[in-house]
């Protein structure tokens, strides 16, 4: 069931994107050669503790044998989404998609972007562009009388355009009192299909843009997912509110 929301439930979601961005900035701002991916997700953790709030994604899942240890996922290069932090430390030349949730009075938020690592080639900085392009393209369409379809195409549109592929086995989602609600967005799709957008809905829209073939595997750890063919791969999000004439992005 797709639950919309009132004003004051969404003011309660503006504040935990608030949140998420400020965390998204704080931990950019981190990103260099050298530093450990653990030393992000502790930094992060810390700071969203000392706002009232609680990481989303931290003990999060349907395996109890296997929950997400961390706060951030943080996926390096060929790494789509759901990376772990570790003691690995980036290097010069790689990206790094950053995705962070928040749990603030009951409301989630949750947001990612793809940083550099220091100077990258070409290519990378193009997928990143492209990837962030089509994000802006997605939430142009999360208007009221639009369709999920709509979100949909106008990623796989801008992302297939400039010669790279939208990851098909993993979606957006609808995002609120629960961290994954519906409906599912995905980042393909035909105009006109799925769900009717409707004023009150929250989104979380977040195209995953690999440079190769879209196809992905899971690794060992039950958690990563990577790009099958090795290549790197991006990931921007943005939680938005529907409106009737245009969406408003919670997390920017």
């Amino acid at each position: 069931m797709i639950y919309l929301k009132t004003a004051q439930e969404i003011d309660a979601i503006r504040q935990s994107c608030r949140i998420v961005a400020e965390v998204l900035a704080l931990v950019g701002s981190q990103v260099r050669p050298g530093v450990s991916t653990l030393e992000l997700d502790r930094m992060a953790e810390e700071y969203i503790r000392s706002r009232g709030a609680t990481p989303a994604f931290k003990g999060y899942g349907h395996n109890e044998e296997n929950l997400f240890p961390a706060t951030l996922c943080t996926s390096i290069d060929a790494v789509v989404v759901h990376g772990i932090p570790g003691e690995r430390k980036l290097a010069e030349g790689e990206i790094i998609g950053i995705d962070v949730g928040v749990k603030h009075k009951g409301f989630f938020g949750d947001a990612a972007r793809t940083f550099t690592v220091g100077r990258v080639s070409p290519e990378k900085a193009r997928l990143l562009k492209i990837t962030e392009e089509s994000l802006g393209k997605g939430i142009a369409q999360a208007v009221a009388g639009h369709t999920v379809g709509d979100v949909s195409w106008a990623i796989q549109k801008h992302v297939e355009s400039h010669g790279f592929s939208v990851v098909r086995d993993l979606t957006g989602h609808g995002v609120g009192r629960e961290l994954h609600e519906e409906p599912a967005v995905p980042n393909f799709g035909k105009p006109g299909s799925g769900d009717r957008l409707e004023a009150g809905m929250t989104l979380a829209i977040e195209p995953m843009v690999n440079m190769g073939s879209w196809k992905v595997r899971i690794a060992s750890d039950g958690w990563t997912v990577l790009a099958e063919d090795g290549k790197p791969s991006a990931h921007f999000e943005h939680t938005v509110a529907v409106g009737p004439d245009a969406a408003e992005i919670l997390t920017r």
